[in-house]
């Protein structure tokens, strides 16, 4: 076998010095916005650790074709994401006017030149399976919204498929948490200082038969120790060596849930140590490079017991895995599919798990009482989602939070029980919601299908619609209905995004200072439509749409068309008030309908403590 090298790199070593490509038979890109929004927020949650040790994020195997030019054996998932995160970042130091946005051009590509003279691009990764080099291209040369390159993508005649598609949806990933979570320029510097100096990989370099089979040799044995065997070996060194069969198969009854599930340990035990221990600390967050300093400091030790009571400890982890992939899957604390669980998910999506901690807390509920927890934590969530706010406002403030719900969780008496949980919704929940209310309303009246992602603007549509329909057939608000129908349904656009020939033209004589591009994606120009009838709808003009919109099953799509009065002071009358409809499509009626559709939104997502 070759000589085999390793080095450490930092993320701005590793794209200042090298190239990589990916070559087209190793596999596309395959991780979606769950796995992008896992390593977004590993990062995330590290930034806020004073040590300057270095946080590590795996290994890269590669097969040198010149001195600083690499093929990717194994690793291209996250230097692809890295890479991604680089175009992201620049993005937002250019609208920001930094001069960091020049300076991070180098880490995209290097200009060479040919010997005809002519300059050459090349890039710092180079994905050559199908397409996939278009996308990074792009991004490379050009400071694009997710929007801008998906219509780049799609007037070029690059279907959105595949892995072109994942790529486009990972950018987007990256913006979103960059808009969400590095606002102001100096958030934004803080992050790219971290992420540049401090996040490592170790690069092991050999040539390509080597690499290959290295890279077989690691997926058929297995790699080190797991990132929960340090806490394994402490509940190894409190039992009689007779019992290690015993602690061993319990052990993969913890940790066998979380890998098939493909969710990662180190994450799951931080958030089961908040939801069910006071963690103490100045903070009261515990990291994941923290945990195990927290496990054996006597305090925690003798508080969680895991020395005096190994297997009792064991068995309320696998009680709480079991709980958590629950979650994950859709399921309430009961096991059962629970409709709040998976309308929370909706709403989270991948890129947001801290809401667990909660969960978890919350768990030992009677099933109505933690259905009912879960409803007023969507609400919640909601308001701080939807105006960006930073997930690290609530870390340390969920921390808290399951200190007081383990004390509710505790309560014996129902009615007791139910009173002081209402009062923890109140206090918390419904306090946060009317702190957001006015921030709220200014984000819903600039809603486009650009603010988040597209999952994240179907929720919205899904919820209001649902709540819609429930108000114009009388039906009562109590309890939870499944989104899933909804969810099913297609996002159609008033204003088309492809209009027909002559359609910009005749927009603009009617709205002249309204961009068409901008109005066709906001908020108030968007419905939720039964697919056989978008396909007619397709992108002809509002005259013809309405003929379809009134055979929707759905009121609020309905009502664009026509609204229709039944009796007074009913649940229609009362929803009436927030709809109206329209016999011309403009830029002044999709300002009206938006600014309604926000107030709607203050009724369908208020905070219910009775």
């Amino acid at each position: 076998m070759a000589k085999i090298e390793n080095f450490q790199y930092t993320i701005q070593e590793a794209f200042k010095q090298n190239f990589y490509a990916v070559p087209d038979y190793q596999r596309e890109y395959v991780w979606r916005e769950r796995e992008v929004g896992q390593l977004l927020q590993d990062i995330d949650e590290q930034l806020d650790v004073t040590s300057d040790t270095p946080y590590f994020i795996g290994m890269v195997l590669v097969s040198p074709t010149s001195p600083s030019s690499f093929d990717v054996i194994d690793g291209q998932q996250r230097l692809t994401t890295l890479f991604l995160l680089l175009c992201a970042i620049r993005r937002r130091f250019g609208q920001h006017g930094s001069t960091s946005h020049g300076l991070m051009e180098g880490l995209l590509s290097s200009v060479d030149f040919g010997s005809d003279g002519e300059a050459v691009a090349r890039l710092r990764l180079d994905p050559r399976y199908e397409n996939a080099a278009e996308v990074t291209a792009r991004l490379a040369s050009n400071d694009l919204s997710p929007e801008a390159l998906r219509g780049q993508l799609r007037t070029s005649g690059i279907p959105l498929i595949g892995s072109v598609a994942r790529l486009a949806t990972a950018y987007e990933v990256t913006v979103e948490f960059l808009d969400d979570n590095y606002p102001t320029l100096s958030d934004l510097q803080s992050f790219w200082g971290f992420v540049s100096n401090r996040v490592v990989f170790i690069q092991i370099t050999t040539d390509v038969s080597s690499a290959l089979k290295i890279f077989e040799t690691i997926n058929e044995r297995g790699v080190g120790l797991s990132p929960m065997d340090l806490l394994k070996n402490l509940l190894f060194t409190s039992v009689n060596p007779t019992q290690f069969t015993e602690l061993k198969n319990a052990w993969k009854d913890v940790t066998g849930p979380l890998e098939k599930a493909h969710e990662k340990p180190l994450r799951f035990l931080r958030y089961f140590l908040m939801a069910n221990y006071p963690i103490g600390s100045k903070d009261e967050i515990i990291r994941e490079d923290g945990i195990y300093d927290w496990l054996t400091e006597k305090r925690n030790a003798h508080l969680v017991g895991y020395e005096s009571k190994p297997f009792l400890f064991v068995g309320r982890l696998k009680k709480a895995v079991d709980l958590y992939i629950g979650f994950l899957r859709g399921h309430g604390n009961d096991g059962q599919p629970s409709p709040s669980i998976k309308r929370l998910q909706m709403l989270t999506g991948g890129a947001f798990y801290l809401h667990n901690v909660l969960l978890l807390a919350a768990a030992p509920l009677p099933q109505a009482a933690f259905e009912h927890f879960v409803q007023q934590l969507e609400n919640f969530l909601f308001s701080f989602i939807f105006t960006k706010s930073p997930s690290k406002d609530l870390e340390r403030s969920f921390s808290t939070w399951a200190d007081e719900l383990r004390q509710i969780c505790e309560v014996h008496d129902s009615t007791n029980q139910l009173g002081q949980l209402n009062d923890f919704i109140r206090t918390h929940f419904q306090t946060g919601v009317d702190a957001k209310r006015r921030e709220l309303s200014d984000a819903l009246l600039r809603y486009s299908t650009a603010s988040m992602q597209q999952y994240r603007t179907v929720y919205l549509l899904a919820r209001l619609t649902e709540y819609v329909d429930r108000a114009f057939t009388g039906s009562s608000f109590k309890g939870v209905q499944d989104l899933t129908p909804y969810r099913n349904l297609e996002v159609e656009h008033v204003l088309p995004e492809n209009p027909q020939p002559g359609g910009r033209e005749a927009w603009a004589n009617q709205n002249p200072e309204a961009d068409y591009d901008e109005f066709k994606l906001r908020l108030g120009n968007l419905a939720l439509l039964e697919k056989p009838l978008n396909i007619i709808a397709s992108n002809h003009p509002f005259d013809l749409k309405v003929v379809e919109y009134l055979k929707s099953s759905h009121y609020l799509t309905r009502s664009i068309a026509e609204t229709v009065e039944v009796g007074a002071n009913t649940s229609v009358t009362s929803i009436n008030s927030f709809l109206a409809s329209y016999s011309n499509w403009n830029a002044e009626t999709i300002v009206d309908r938006q600014l309604r559709i926000a107030e709607l939104a203050t009724v369908v997502w208020r905070v219910n403590s009775d």
